[in-house]
């Protein structure tokens, strides 16, 4: 399934369970991993950080607009199918969910910083979906690395859920991390390269400059 925009009813009303983009597997070279992950001589002395909350388009440009952090990749985690395709992912049958792994210097963004706007950029109670776009594969998740990880990503969710701020149970889940699988260079920087997409334009630029209102301090 294809994320869409119905042609006869307004922009905000949006129809979406995968991003609207072509087939590009031929234009890939018939792989789906064409793309390369970050250089280790360049990032290799940055702390990483995992985070799955719907459409990665949204979440990479989230978290690449923060002071500290170098590059953040679109990919996929948390299910069973080795090298999933895309397409694959969007139907809901791998297990994956589109992810994002943040390239961050931890002298200048802590990972805390980064959890509090994971949190503050979504609707955290949302089950299996964010927003317009619904299925497993689109589900909350918190992929942590470390105890440190797991100890502070545990210790925030209990605190927002006890704060009162939300009015349901909040639904990230927090597992570890075992595998990242780069997505498609064609979604790498997809917000950037394709501001006239309908579901950037409707959804995503939206959803990012509602994180900037909240978090003016922490912006490049």
């Amino acid at each position: 399934m294809i994320k869409y925009l119905f042609p006869f009813v307004a922009a905000f009303a949006i129809l979406v369970s995968c991003n609207t983009i072509p087939n590009k597997s031929a234009e890939n070279g018939g792989t789906a991993h064409k793309a390369s992950l970050p250089d280790n001589t360049v990032y290799g002395t940055l702390d990483t950080a995992t985070f799955a909350s719907g459409c990665f388009w949204c979440v990479e440009a989230i978290f690449e607009s923060l002071k500290g952090v170098k590059e953040a990749v679109s990919g996929y985690s948390g299910g069973h199918t080795k090298n999933p395709t895309y397409e694959q992912v969007c139907s809901h049958t791998t297990g994956h969910t589109e992810t994002v792994q943040v390239y961050y210097d931890p002298k200048v963004i802590s990972y805390q910083a980064l959890l509090e706007v994971y949190f503050a950029s979504q609707d955290p109670t949302q089950v299996n979906g964010q927003g317009p776009d619904h299925g497993d594969s689109y589900r909350s998740v918190i992929f942590y690395s470390n105890e440190t990880e797991r100890d502070l990503a545990e210790a925030y969710k209990k605190q927002l859920d006890a704060s009162g701020k939300y009015s349901a149970p909040i639904a990230v889940i927090i597992q570890p991390l075992e595998v990242f699988y780069m997505a498609e260079g064609y979604h790498q920087d997809y917000e950037r390269n394709h501001p006239e997409n309908p579901y950037v334009r409707n959804v995503s630029i939206p959803r990012i400059n509602r994180m900037k209102a909240q978090f003016p301090n922490l912006l490049k």
